[in-house]
């Protein structure tokens, strides 16, 4: 984060959803934005002569880092099957640059905090305890560790279940206090199926009850964690929201109703509705099975254009890991598909920057308003060429300005 700067920008997009500025100098102090002004040729040539540590970035619009809401860091997106097998059974040291990796991709991106969703052997976890060094990577990782699931349900992939006679109130608690001081920073449970590529809009039921669900996120809450809870269709996502869980993962076939019921409980959504375009996209076109993932994208531009309208928090988050979705990269599909659904570029972003700095807790540094510390990037050219030049990696990571 850059603690003193005055930067003109030749636009801004400000991180709160509203249209972009043009010609903005930024002063920056103590690593809190203090002045946003708009400019003219002769203020901007005063501010030129006059200013100590003064960078023109008159060509390139200015903007907040992102967040991915949602990635699996010791996955890749690979395609390989043999591969991807693999990497679920390697062990830590191998997956380690698998990681490395993947992290120096997200900030390759103007990626500046990344919510992992589990992973089967805890890697994620332990990468962030005993190898992380925020210097040399200054990227905010948040982990689950593994996630929670029942028993001969979907989710072996990234966590495991209760032990028999134990509720996963009482798993959730035992490991906490196992863990402690070291814990993860939420906790995931996975409350049903995924979605069938062989049966279009086929529902699973939940894996855990209501009163189940209450009583594990009552735990995390004792604990001050957040759940974060993989849902797909009505009643799975309805007990999610009623447990109190603070974000709905995946969530397809939601419905109106549960919707509503998001937006009056403050519950936020990460649709990563980039997963079924990547499905499409890698399987055979015309197989049943890349036809299913093109109707369940359809589905989820339209949920989420309804759960706009309705006033639903949303996230940007694009399950980074699952195939064919690459850590990084993924981040431009993710924000053009909430575009498709009715976003202006302004507006997905802020699902990035403003919204998933909330979700993450990272509150200082979700967009500039004077006060706030804000971790910030630069794209080459307007907001009109934001997409093929981030595509690019025309940007500037490191304004590495000082006054």
């Amino acid at each position: 984060m850059i603690r003193n700067a005055l930067i003109f920008a030749g636009w801004l997009i400000d991180g709160t959803g509203k249209p972009a500025l043009k010609n903005v100098i930024i002063k920056i102090e103590k690593g809190a934005v203090v002045k946003i002004v708009k400019s003219d040729s002769e203020s901007k040539i005063h501010f030129q002569k006059t200013a100590k540590g003064y960078a023109d970035f008159s060509d390139y619009t200015v903007l907040p880092a992102l967040v991915d809401s949602h990635v699996h860091l010791s996955m890749s997106g690979t395609p390989d099957l043999k591969v991807r097998q693999h990497q679920l059974e390697a062990d830590f040291e191998e997956i380690k640059p698998v990681i490395d990796a993947h992290i120096y991709n997200h900030m390759s991106y103007g990626i500046v905090a990344v919510r992992d969703g589990g992973d089967h052997l805890g890697h994620a976890m332990r990468y962030r305890n005993q190898c992380f060094d925020f210097q040399k990577m200054p990227l905010h990782m948040k982990v689950a560790g593994k996630a929670w699931k029942r028993q001969g349900r979907y989710g072996k992939l990234i966590g495991r279940s209760p032990q028999k006679g134990e509720t996963l109130a009482e798993a959730i608690q035992k490991e906490l206090l196992e863990l402690y001081p070291i814990r993860p920073d939420h906790i995931k449970i996975v409350n049903s199926g995924i979605n069938s590529l062989k049966k279009f809009g086929k529902q699973t039921l939940p894996q855990f009850s209501l009163e189940e669900m209450k009583e594990a996120v009552k735990v995390a809450q004792d604990h001050d964690l957040p759940v974060m809870v993989h849902a797909n269709g009505y009643e799975p996502v309805k007990i999610a929201v009623e447990s109190g869980c603070r974000s709905v993962e995946h969530g397809f076939f939601i419905g109106e109703d549960n919707f509503k019921r998001m937006a009056d409980y403050g519950t936020c959504w990460v649709p990563t509705a980039c997963t079924m375009k990547a499905y499409a996209n890698t399987l055979q076109p015309e197989s049943p099975e890349a036809c299913a993932a093109r109707k369940y994208l359809e589905h989820q531009l339209n949920q989420m254009a309804l759960a706009k309208k309705l006033g639903v928090q949303m996230a940007v988050g694009t399950d980074a890991g699952s195939m064919g979705v690459n850590h990084g990269h993924a981040i431009i599909e993710e924000l053009r598909l909430f575009m498709e659904a009715g976003f202006s570029l302004e507006q997905a972003l802020s699902c990035s920057s403003k919204n998933g700095a909330h979700l993450l807790g990272m509150e200082n540094s979700e967009h500039f308003s004077v006060s706030n510390s804000v971790s910030f990037f630069a794209v080459k050219g307007s907001p009109g060429h934001f997409f093929e030049n981030l595509e690019k990696k025309l940007i500037i990571t490191d304004l590495g300005v000082t006054c």
